[in-house]
């Protein structure tokens, strides 16, 4: 950007646009961090405030600086009252700061509390310096705890007249991301940083760019965020491609709690490289479909997929419900049309009949539907309507009448778990996700059976997908039992959206390939079925 100082000139640009933030323990740490960092990257920031003597690592600057004179240094030196290490005085983190830019440092983050507590002398003083090393000023203010008034925020930081300003809050809900994005997008003489903290903030963090940061913040590697809700650098640029999105990229998303381990996000991304659609698909955490709602229209979202415990809850936002999805009770995937309406449908019952029909006929097949929820209704509804006779366990029986009463199935009791006596058992809880524990077969809350029952079926469909081998399948397997892994499930129904919120045929192999290559590298090469 020709309007900063020369030596920063080109942030903002390709290759400019993901600064890495590093931090050490010691200077050697911190030299070895950043040499790594800088093999793939080429904006960087150097928390010198986590070192006990930020001055003793301004000669490594020099040295990384001749090493990488292509890469741009940002030197950071964050006192305590403004939430970072250093226990110095405002003078004292200036003099720090002027020196790292005269020993090679580009961009220098001067933290706002900084800069009100200094007399106009000493700033004079300070901006003169870093003119004459050509570099330019961050001027920066964080909350770690609220959103607040990011307008109040931007005009304290432009009163000081900086080369760039950076506000970073802290999102407590979704629609916390959108002030901030909306700042970002404001035209302004003084380019803008902005991210929102915490799990919430993930939104802000990938859209940032989109909304008109000059550039985004991100860790080098797992366990090495400097920021709670920090991404790597890695997952911005593969998994939501932050540093190639534009105003007209699209925004869709999964929704729901928790999304730590979703897999979704790998999978959209693939299809939509594959179709070669701008688009990027975000986790959206969240409990509240009124929450989910307002953030997807305020921004726009353009479609997203619904997980627990939203497949029921949003069905009262939607301006139109596909009568499948209408008669089953639950939304699995949400398309916003042109006019801004948002119309619900459910991909699961498809998902769930497809592989099963594959296998055996289902007219008058005993399948045993172990849920309630979401995925538990979309399976009962749709074995019902092929002619299956149905039952339905669950750990509260009053979900399970519920559900059999509207859906013609019947409720199983615990004595009728006898070997084969269904010819399907279908796992619709969230048993087992993540290695939680084994499902409870004899439904009963709160204790774990113990030597287990053995298996009541002829063929296991387990429609948890992560980890690929579930304790049940697992079971299954050692009883030499034929089993459908959740993984052939959870492809076929995001198949599906992608084709809803597209119009083109989705890329199922290729879909298929992300979320497996995904789950084994998660799992490692000794994991039973990683292999």
């Amino acid at each position: 950007m020709s309007s900063l100082p020369h030596r920063a000139s080109l942030v903002g640009s390709p290759g400019y646009r993901i600064c890495v933030a590093v931090a050490g323990a010691t200077a050697a740490e911190l030299m070895n961090r950043a040499t790594t960092a800088l093999s793939e990257n080429r904006l960087i920031e150097l928390r010198l405030d986590a070192l006990p003597q930020p001055a003793l690592a301004h000669p490594l600057l020099q040295q990384l600086s001749t090493l990488y004179p292509t890469a741009i240094l940002l030197a950071t030196c964050r006192r305590t009252v403004a939430g970072g290490a250093f226990h110095g005085t405002a003078a004292e983190e200036m003099a720090i700061l002027a020196s790292a830019a005269r020993h090679g440092c580009a961009l220098v983050d001067l933290a706002m509390e900084s800069a009100d507590e200094a007399t106009p002398a000493q700033l004079q003083h300070f901006r003169a310096g870093l003119r004459a090393a050509g570099t330019a000023c961050l001027l920066s203010s964080h909350d770690f705890v609220h959103t607040g008034d990011l307008q109040q925020t931007f005009f304290r930081l432009a009163h000081h007249a900086p080369d760039l300003a950076k506000i970073v809050c802290t999102a407590a809900t979704l629609s916390d991301n959108l002030p901030l994005l909306r700042l970002l997008g404001e035209p302004s003489d003084i380019p803008r940083i902005g991210i929102a903290m915490g799990e919430p903030g993930l939104a802000s963090r990938v859209l940032a760019l989109r909304a008109g940061a000059l550039f985004t913040f991100a860790s080098a590697a797992e366990g090495q965020a400097t920021a709670p809700g920090q991404l790597t650098a890695g997952a911005l640029r593969s998994l939501y491609r932050a540093d190639q999105l534009g105003p007209e990229t699209r925004v869709y998303g999964v929704a729901g709690q928790p999304l730590q381990h979703s897999l979704s996000p790998r999978m959209h991304t693939a299809a939509f490289a594959t179709l070669g659609i701008d688009a990027v698909y975000l986790p959206l955490a969240t409990a509240s479909a009124a929450e989910l709602m307002h953030f997807a229209r305020e921004l726009p979202v353009h479609g997203l997929s619904v997980t627990m415990p939203l497949k029921r809850d949003v069905l009262s936002y939607l301006d139109w419900i596909d009568p499948l999805a209408a008669r089953v009770g639950a939304c699995n995937t949400l398309v916003r049309t042109e006019s801004g309406a948002w119309h619900g449908y459910n991909t699961d019952v498809d998902a769930v009949i497809g592989p099963l029909e594959k296998r055996l006929p289902l007219p008058g097949a005993r399948v045993l539907v172990l849920g309630a929820g979401g995925a538990a209704r979309a399976a009962v509804f749709g074995l019902s309507a092929r002619g299956a006779d149905v039952w339905i366990l669950n750990r509260t029986p009053a979900s399970a009448h519920r559900l059999a009463a509207e859906a013609g199935a019947r409720v199983a009791e615990p004595s009728m778990l006898t070997p084969a006596s269904f010819d399907v058992l279908l796992n619709a809880t969230p048993a087992g996700m993540q290695q939680a524990t084994a499902i409870d077969l004899q439904g009963e809350p709160g204790r774990e059976p113990d030597p287990e029952p053995p298996l009541c079926a002829r063929l296991v469909f387990d429609m948890v997908y992560n980890p690929l081998e579930t304790p049940l399948l697992q079971r299954a397997r050692a009883e030499g039992l034929p089993l459908i892994p959740g993984v052939e499930m959870f492809v076929s129904q995001g198949a599906r959206q992608c084709e809803l919120w597209t119009g083109r045929p989705a890329p199922e192999d290729t879909m298929l390939h992300a979320v497996m290559t995904a789950l084994r590298e998660r799992e490692g090469p000794s994991t039973p079925g990683a292999g």
